[in-house]
């Protein structure tokens, strides 16, 4: 039943079955055609990337008589190199939160942050709790462990807090936790508010709903900072997620987690099961880096970057697709917009259309647990120039009108 094929020797584990590919990365084999303008990927623009500051540190780290060098080179410590989880203590503590060192872990891209929670905390058949819609990746991270995902209805400014109650007041098992993007999500670009914030925290300690909280995007705001995360009025109620990918390159696969410390002792071994420990030299890299408040320079020339794609965007959405009755997001911060075609179209019926016109987004019934809407598409605005966007936006119009004459089918 589980032989990979008639004549194979192997047999998958069960839970292999609930591996699926990536949409995304699918996608964007698609986009590698020559001359298609990419929406798709949740990639970074590489022209943030500080490309001299890290062959300085790179210098600096190998240089003759480096007293760092080989240990950069060395295995190391599963728990991170100290001086980035102290660069993480004294971040958080700007944002209210107050952890020691002891709490946080250098992971492997936050990624590797959700598979550990998820091999921690989840067994086959709990329930889960997650936003509509989610972020797709901690949706794979959390079906190889076979759990009941449970999706709550959200709006524009995140999970709903009475649908939550009342959600948890029919359940006959306490959900192992709520998984939430509060800063600039991924897909929908929305920020949860101050008041819904507490709205929703008061409910997940009513029911003693432990929360993950996943930031990657909390620095990458435009115009204002997004409230304080939920870690700093919850410590013991919440895991949280960081990364560097996105205010330093992704290539480097940094990100951390910080847990409360009943729970951080399994999340290590966990670790030391997975690769032992991140990338040493990496960590040395990026720690050589940031050490002399470079982040502090660096990540408002990204905010100002992606502030001035963001309205090219949004203006080109305007011109191009709200005449067709389209709708979207507008982001005060992060790397996404989300868009709802109009009711009778199908975003992933139209994509072959789109790549053939030139342009490729990301369909959004793979970010939702249940009940995906098949109306919905993600766009990434920051790898794109306006005049880009402006192009990108007028062959995706062409197309949504193409679909709408035809009555609702793909051009």
């Amino acid at each position: 039943m589980n032989a990979i094929a008639p004549t194979s020797p192997w047999f998958l584990a069960e839970r292999a079955h609930s591996m699926n590919p990536s949409a995304i990365r699918e996608i964007l084999k698609v986009t590698e055609r020559p001359g298609i303008l990419n929406f798709a990927g949740g990639l970074p623009s590489p022209e943030t990337f500080p490309i001299d500051a890290m062959r300085a540190a790179c210098a600096s780290i190998l240089a003759e008589g480096s007293a760092i060098a080989k240990p950069s080179l060395q295995y190391a410590a599963s728990e991170g190199l100290p001086e980035l989880r102290q660069w993480v203590v004294t971040e958080m503590g700007k944002h209210g939160a107050v952890i020691s060192p002891d709490q946080v872990l250098i992971t492997t891209g936050s990624q590797q942050g959700l598979d550990l929670i998820a091999k921690v905390l989840i067994d086959k058949g709990a329930p889960v709790m997650v936003e509509t819609p989610t972020y797709l990746g901690a949706l794979q991270a959390f079906s190889p462990m076979e759990p009941r995902i449970e999706s709550v209805s959200s709006d524009d400014e995140g999970v709903q807090p009475e649908a939550l109650r009342q959600q948890l007041k029919g359940m006959a098992e306490r959900p192992r936790f709520m998984y939430l993007l509060p800063n600039f999500q991924n897909p929908t670009g929305r920020t949860m508010p101050e008041a819904r914030r507490e709205a929703v925290l008061a409910v997940c300690r009513e029911h003693g709903l432990p929360i993950v909280e996943d930031n990657p995007y909390g620095e990458l705001w435009f115009d204002q900072a997004p409230p304080k995360p939920l870690l700093a009025r919850w410590p013991e109620g919440v895991i949280y997620l960081g990364s560097f990918s996105k205010i330093l390159a992704p290539g480097l696969r940094l990100g951390f987690v910080i847990a409360p410390p009943a729970l951080y002792p399994k999340l290590l071994q966990a670790k030391q099961a997975a690769d032992l420990h991140t990338p040493g030299f990496n960590q040395r890299l990026v720690a050589e880096v940031i050490r002399d408040g470079f982040l502090d320079r660096h990540v408002p020339t990204i905010r100002a970057r992606y502030h001035v794609q963001r309205d090219a965007m949004v203006a080109a959405l305007t011109r191009e697709l709200g005449p067709t009755g389209a709708k979207w997001t507008e982001p005060s911060g992060g790397m996404f917009i989300w868009v709802r075609l109009p009711e009778g179209l199908n975003a992933q019926a139209l994509l072959p259309a789109a790549v053939e016109a030139g342009m490729a987004f990301v369909p959004g019934a793979p970010f939702y647990a249940q009940e995906p809407d098949t109306r919905t598409m993600r766009l990434s605005f920051v790898t794109s120039t306006p005049d880009e966007i402006d192009r990108g936006m007028a062959a995706l119009s062409s197309v949504v009108r193409q679909a709408l004459a035809a009555g609702g089918e793909s051009p």
